[in-house]
């Protein structure tokens, strides 16, 4: 199965649109159901010191930060959208693109939820090509498993999900990952970096990055 990108339709509506939300509480489903919030606390605790900064991209609504907040972490969001009237007035967000923000030296670690899969190999080149002085680099998205698609077609409409959600995760799939296809694609040379990619059994694939 060849990683092949789609566009997914709630990056094309609006965010108040009745759709939207009923999607993005489909994906705060699917966080639940894949733990990724909690192995993301888990990571960030193990690898972290005390007040060392974080780069959530793709921050959204602004949910997982707020959530590895809570944990002690000091996150800052990076995302198109505006900044969320629930963010924490200490924390900055970044209104920016992912391909052209310019300050990702400036963390110790940057960390992404179902947000990756959306670049093509040469976004994600780029993007690897300006992590700068970060020495952890995270990362929970899709593993590309026509098995993990069959599974939420059959079981996403039993939770509610919508035509959205059900169209968006077949396309979100295609375009995830296997192996170690996510630090090659960010061109992380072995010799500056140590890396551990694996597949849960509920389909998350999972990276932890770090610099030697």
């Amino acid at each position: 199965m060849n990683r092949t990108l789609e566009p997914e339709l709630l990056d094309s509506l609006p965010p108040d649109d009745p759709e939207a939300l009923r999607s993005r509480r489909d994906l705060r489903i699917v966080n639940r159901i894949l733990g990724n919030k909690r192995w993301l606390q888990r990571v960030l605790r193990d690898h972290l010191g005390r007040g060392e900064r974080v780069l959530e991209l793709g921050s959204g609504t602004g949910e997982m930060g707020l959530a590895l907040a809570r944990a002690g972490h000091a996150v800052d969001g990076l995302d198109l959208c505006p900044r969320p009237g629930s963010w924490p007035r200490q924390a900055q967000w970044h209104q920016a693109d992912i391909r052209s923000f310019a300050g990702y030296g400036e963390y110790s670690a940057i960390v992404a939820n179902l947000t990756l899969h959306h670049f093509t190999d040469a976004e994600l080149a780029a993007l690897g090509g300006k992590v700068g002085g970060t020495r952890l680099l995270v990362a929970s998205e899709p593993a590309r498993r026509r098995l993990s698609q069959s599974w939420f077609a059959a079981i996403g409409p039993l939770l509610g999900a919508s035509r959205v959600t059900l169209h968006d995760a077949r396309v979100s799939i295609a375009a995830g990952f296997l192996h170690e296809e996510l630090p090659f694609a960010f061109g992380l040379r072995a010799d500056r970096w140590k890396w551990k990619c694996e597949v849960s059994m509920l389909g998350a694939y999972r990276m932890i990055a770090l610099r030697s």
